[in-house]
Parts: C-alpha cells; structure tokens; sequence
C-alpha cells in the first residue's frame, strides 16, 4: 500500500479492458445480450417441456401419477440447492466457467433422460438438467461485469423475461415435438439446444476478471442444501402426501432445525456460502421478500390459465382446448415479456429500481383483478395472462439491479443466485396453495370432479393480494434506489485484496471497507472475513480514496495506490474506549475500583478495574445512553452517573470519598 496527498484523480470514464479477448476486440453489447438471453430461454424450456404430457408420462413409463410428478419435482430440487452453490463458486473461480459447466451437466442430464432405460434414469436425467437454472442469475451477472451501464437494465429485463418468453413457447412445442417425434425427442431437443448454447457461450462470452477465489463453505452448502430439499419437498408434495401428514411435517421440522443451525454458523464464520449481514442490509432483504410475493403471485397465471382452456366445457367455464391448441393461446403472454424487456429497461434508467418494481407489482394486482370477472371466452383469458406477463417483465426486471446496487461487485452473482431461488420459493408456494385450492372447492360433472368458477376466483384474489403484499414491502426500500450498480463498470473491473488491520497492527475480525474515486465516486465496498481479509472491484489499477471502519476503532480514510497483483494493508485509528481515571479526595490513585457499564434497560455491557496509576479502559458500547458506575473496593462505597455515549472515545473520571 502506498500513499500520497498529492495523487492525480482517476480518469472519469476510462476505457474498459477485456482481458479474455484479443487485443483491440471487444464484445458488441447486442451479442452478449442476445447469447446470455437465449440462454435464460433455454432454461425455461427444458423446464417446461414435460409439463403438458404429465397426464401422459404414466402410461408411457409404466407408473402412477405421484410418480410422474417427480419428473418436475426432480428438477425443482436440484435447481433449488445448485442455484445458490453455482452462483458462489461464479464469483470465486469464474462466471463464464460455471455457466460453461453448468451447461455440460444439462446437456448430459438430457442424454440421460433420452438414452436411458426405465424412470429412474428419467428422473436422473431430469435432476441434471435443474443445473441449468442457475444460468439465469450467473449470466445477469455478467451483464452487469461486461455492459455499459445505460444498457444494463434493458439487458437485465430481458433476462428476466425470458422465463416467460421460454415457458410460453414450450407448451405447444411441446405437443408439436411428442405428435411428431416421440418423448424422447422433448430430451434431444433440449440436448441439442445446450451443445448450441455452450459453443455460443464458448466463442462470445468473455470471462470475468471479478474473481474472488478463496476457501468454499462446504458446510455451509451442505446445511443450505438440506434445509431446502427438506423445505421444497414439503411445499411440493404436501398436497399429495396430507399436509397434516407425518413425512411432510417431519420435513418442515428438518427444515427449520437446520436453517436453526446453518444462520448463527454463516454469521460466524470468515467465508460463509451466504453473506447474511449483507443480505439483511434493507434494500437487499426487502427486495428478496418482494421476489418471493411477485413470484407467487405471477405463477398462478401460467397454473391457471392453461387449466381453464384444457377443462372441458361441461365445467361451465373451461374451453375444451387441446394441449397445442392451449399452448398456442398462452403464447402472447409469453412473447409480450420480451417486448416489454426495452420498457422496463428504460423505465429503470428514468424512474429507478423501486418504483418500477411497484408499477410492475400493481399492474400485477390490477391484471388478477381483471382475470376475476373476465374470463368467459377464450379471448378474455388471453387478455388477462397478457396483462399478468406484461406486470411480471416490469415487477422481475429490477430486482437484479436492485439487489446488485446494495451488495460488493465481488459478490453479484451469490446475491442474484439467492435473489432467484427466492423466486423458485415464491412459485414452488404458489404452486402448493393452487393445487389445494382446486382440490377443495371443486364441481362434478359427469362423476368426475372438477374445481369450481370460485376457486379459479379465489386463486385470482390470493394472487392479486401477494401483488399489493410486495409493493407495501418494496415501499419500504430506501429512496433514491440506485438505478446502475457501480460507475466503475464503465472501465471494466479488477480485483484487489488485502488486509484490514486495527490501530494495534492485529486483523480486525468485523468491518467495512470501501473505495471512491478521488472525486468522490463510489466504486465497491467490502465485508471483511474474520481474519481481516476484503476484496473489491476497481475500473483499473490507480489513486483511490479507501475508507474502513470497524466496531470499536476509529475509523480511518487514506489514499492510496491499488493494484491487482499487490496485496494492501489498511490500517484503523486508535481504539475507540470508555475511560478515565479514579482518584480520591486528595488526589490519590485509587487501585482496584470496579467501573461497570449497564444499557439504558439494564442490559450489562462491560467492567473494567483501575491500574496501579488509577486508570481503566472499557471497550466503548454502541452510541446511546447508559448507567457507568464506581466501586470502591476499599471503603465498599458505590456511585453511579447516567452517561450519553457517543461513536467516539470518551473520558470519564472519578473521584471517590
């Protein structure tokens, strides 16, 4: 580390720097865009695939309709526990890399399901394609390494819509590819598709210099792993299984005993899979209670609506429709998402991250209602799962931005991949609560039961609620929201590491550091591990403002030179204390006294004993009021002061007698 008071500002905008590409050749922002989106498309895809011959899978694998559920439930649980792993492992060894990987598990999870003989090596085959959903928030990650910043938010809706833009097009492609090739063929499709994203990625996606290779949390992963395969089981399967029943109250349980153990282990380790402090940050945590309402809320559209049209119309309200014909209808809803991709896209750079998560939420609420009182016709459901699709484009568009406008640049990928297993919940939830509403407020026609006008309506009304639940969460989220994430993306990013040491020279085991500009302009910020370690991203190696601060230090704010290939030790002011000196009378030290600090509610805090010079030192409390008091240990006497503590160190002296 270097400093120097006269260092020359860092260029405002300096050219960016693509270390994976040849020199003088930089990615158009178009293909990465248009590659990465696709991507996110084909996710959506192989997951949708099998949804419409589910009624048809019993027959063709020789077993029970609780069987073939699996073939869905399979992919949900691994897509839950490799999302969160994936995106972690993105930010230490590699965003391409990961998806890269990602993409060859998938590929080879489709050969599995289509070679394979019998279910159990479908289900396999299924549970390895789940790899894949973790494409969608590494890939929004790298928008965010790799684009200007005026064309990250148009960039990242797009992204975002393309999880209806790939479940709209599978339902009829789905009846087309099973007429016309055979089940088999829903796999080779799929496979197919992954050999041609993966050579695409391969040649057009450069990798990432924000790297932050360190020591994996493998107990943490494992913990996670658990409590949600524990937690998504339950949700999935209770329907089927009694929600009163004893495996599902045992996995709810399990679920919660574990994540009773996995937070106070995140919160004390150095490297933790999930960084809960930062995730409890405002901006981050009620974005993330947002996602799990707007995902709830917006699958019941896509539950629904491709019911309603398939149900016979002995039901008083179904259509009759085939699974093409079906599927066919839905289509606009899912093409109109990436149409609305540019609009959400601008209404982030006008208006912010906030209030477009609130117009997209209300258009939401306000599209359920319309679903309420009309769907009497084909067309009319049409209608209302396009205003639906056109709510969730605009309410899922800036929850990345959102989330990566909160966290370090070194970390974007770990907050997205929580941010979009967040959402899984939220749809697994919605999920869940469908299927008990249809199955409990039903009709019969002709001896077959059917669920009624009503539930549909109820559903409508759950869903339309969950909408107006997030905009009253995201009201909260502090103003202005960041509408880009950091002005440094327009240089590109390097990483720096280093050490955040205290004013006595030991690592500082709790902490913040984070880098401006000269002028001011905010790069990142980091959380140091327990043995003093940050990382942040920078545009270039140069002159920057570092600022650190820590319980129980002075805080310090230094100049100093940063470069990749250079480890840097930053160093804290003075430690921050309570303390004074006890004297008696006639001005004597008193030896021994007993100083004790209680909170304001009686919350003890500290006690420190005077030296031989009649001195002590406290470790000095979080700012507010206390009650510091004095013993004597000679004449037994006691006194007491009430004590307003501010954020810096403080005297206070003694005099007994």
């Amino acid at each position: 580390m270097s400093t120097s008071p006269h260092a020359a500002p860092t260029p405002a905008a300096p050219e960016r720097h693509d270390s994976s590409a040849p020199a003088g050749r930089r990615r158009a922002p178009w293909l990465l865009t248009l590659v990465l989106s696709l991507s996110g498309t084909l996710v959506a895809l192989q997951q949708t695939l099998v949804v419409p011959l589910l009624p048809d899978f019993p027959k063709i694998l020789g077993v029970s309709p609780e069987d073939a559920s699996w073939l869905v439930t399979a992919t949900l649980l691994t897509a839950a526990v490799a999302t969160p792993i994936v995106s972690k492992l993105a930010d230490m060894f590699g965003k391409k890399l990961m998806m890269l990987v990602c993409l060859g598990v998938m590929i080879a999870g489709s050969v599995v399901a289509a070679v394979g003989v019998g279910f159990a090596w479908v289900i396999v085959g299924r549970a390895l394609q789940g790899f894949s959903a973790s494409l969608i928030p590494v890939g929004i990650s790298i928008m965010r390494d790799e684009l200007p910043p005026k064309k990250v938010g148009g960039a990242v809706a797009l992204m975002s819509a393309t999880l209806g833009i790939g479940g709209a097009l599978g339902l009829p492609l789905a009846g087309v590819i099973y007429d016309n090739l055979g089940w088999q063929s829903l796999f080779w499709v799929t496979g197919a598709a992954g050999v041609a994203m993966f050579a695409a990625i391969l040649s057009s996606i450069p990798e990432s210099r924000v790297k932050t290779p360190g020591r994996f949390d493998l107990p943490g992963a494992l913990l996670l792993s658990a409590a949600l395969v524990a937690l998504l089981l339950a949700v999935t399967k209770g329907g089927t299984w009694g929600w009163g029943s004893p495996a599902v109250l045992g996995l709810f349980l399990a679920a919660a005993a574990l994540l009773a153990v996995w937070f106070p282990y995140e919160l004390r380790i150095g490297a933790p899979m999930v960084d809960l402090r930062t995730s409890a940050r405002r901006p981050v945590l009620l974005t993330n209670i947002a996602s799990v309402l707007v995902g709830f809320s917006m699958f019941a559209n896509l539950l629904l609506a491709s019911q309603q049209l398939q149900f016979p119309t002995a039901t008083g309200y179904g259509f009759g429709l085939t699974v093409l014909e079906a599927g066919l209808v839905m289509v606009p809803s899912g093409l109109v998402m990436a149409v609305f991709a540019p609009v959400s896209g601008a209404m982030i750079n006008r208006l912010g991250g906030r209030l477009t998560l609130i117009i997209g939420a209300a258009v939401l609420a306000v599209s359920y209602v319309f679903r309420v009182f009309f769907s009497g016709s084909v067309l009319e459901v049409a209608i209302g799962a396009t205003l639906v699709s056109i709510g969730t484009a605009i309410a899922y568009a800036p929850m990345p931005t959102l989330i990566m406008g909160s966290v370090p640049v070194t970390e974007t990928a770990s907050a997205n991949g929580l941010n979009a297993l967040l959402r899984a919940v939220g749809t697994s939830a919605s999920s869940a609560a469908v299927a008990a509403f249809l199955s409990t407020v039903v009709v019969h026609r002709g001896g077959v039961a059917f669920p009624s006008a009503d539930a549909f309506h109820d559903v409508y009304w759950m869903a339309a609620a969950a909408a107006l639940g997030a905009i009253a969460v995201v009201w909260f989220v502090p103003k202005p929201a960041p509408t880009t994430v950091h002005a440094a993306r327009e240089g590109g990013d390097v990483v720096v590491r280093g050490i955040l040491r205290t004013g006595a020279g030991a690592p500082a085991t709790r902490g913040l550091v984070t880098v401006l500009t000269l002028d001011g302009t905010p790069m990142d910020w980091a959380r140091i591990d327990t043995e003093g370690r940050f990382s942040v991203a920078v545009p270039e190696a140069g002159q920057y403002l570092a600022v650190a601060t820590a319980p129980g230090w002075a805080p310090s704010a230094q100049v100093v030179r940063l470069e990749p290939e250079t480890p840097h030790e930053l160093l804290l002011g003075e430690e921050q204390a309570l303390h004074g000196v006890v004297h008696d009378a006639a001005g004597a030290a008193v030896r021994g006294a007993v100083v004790s600090v209680v909170g304001w509610e009686g919350a003890f805090e500290g006690t420190a004993r005077t030296d031989d010079d009649g001195r002590y030192r406290l470790l000095l409390p979080p700012a507010g009021r206390y009650v510091v008091s004095l013993l004597d240990p000679a004449t037994e006497r006691a006194q007491a002061r009430k004590v307003h503590i501010e954020t810096r160190s403080q005297q206070l002296d003694w005099v007994t007698g």
